[in-house]
């Protein structure tokens, strides 16, 4: 699995953005260059625990803009599959961030349950640079915290020594 300090791997996936065929589109590693990146890999659509995160992670979308960060959900189904959840499922029809049918590059990182072959719970906090900055893996039964995934970006853009829970607007470690 790929880690803090390796370079994401360059990528173009199919994607949906939307419910219509228009919104079917192509992103790739220069689509939003110069910032920073949180990818969400979750197993598959059509399943109950995956919603619950996608739609959290939408509903701060606008706090990751406000970090320079852009989101992208990913899984090894397709682009067609992603619409088709996104129209049959309410919660997701007004999601705020592409979906990335992300069969090769989930490879590439290493994220797929090797029992299953679909994606683990991982998120990716890239840098404008490329470099991953941060990287957290559950199971499959186990949701991930949207609220965590912003402090670590916090912590990782303040480019200070942030202590144990630290929140943005606490003291920063002295050396």
């Amino acid at each position: 699995m790929l880690t803090v300090g390796e370079k994401f791997p360059e990528f173009n996936c199919k994607a949906c953005v939307g419910l219509e065929k228009e919104d079917l589109v192509d992103i790739n590693s220069g689509t939003h260059e110069g910032k920073w990146k949180v990818f969400v890999f979750y197993p598959k659509d059509f399943t109950f625990v995956c919603p619950t995160e996608l739609v959290e992670f939408s509903k701060k979308v606008k706090d990751f803009a406000d970090r320079d960060a852009v989101v992208y959900g990913a899984s090894t189904d397709n682009e067609f599959s992603h619409q088709a959840w996104r129209k049959s499922h309410d919660d997701l029809r007004d999601l705020q961030y592409p979906l990335l049918a992300a069969q090769k590059l989930a490879g590439e990182l290493g994220v797929l349950c090797p029992n299953e072959t679909v994606c683990l719970r991982a998120t990716y906090v890239v840098d404008p640079q490329g470099v991953i900055q941060w990287v957290t893996v559950n199971n499959l039964s186990v949701g991930r915290s949207v609220e965590e995934t912003l402090r670590v970006l916090d912590g990782i853009q303040s480019d200070e020594l942030c202590p144990c829970n630290w929140q943005s607007g606490d003291p920063y470690l002295e050396v």
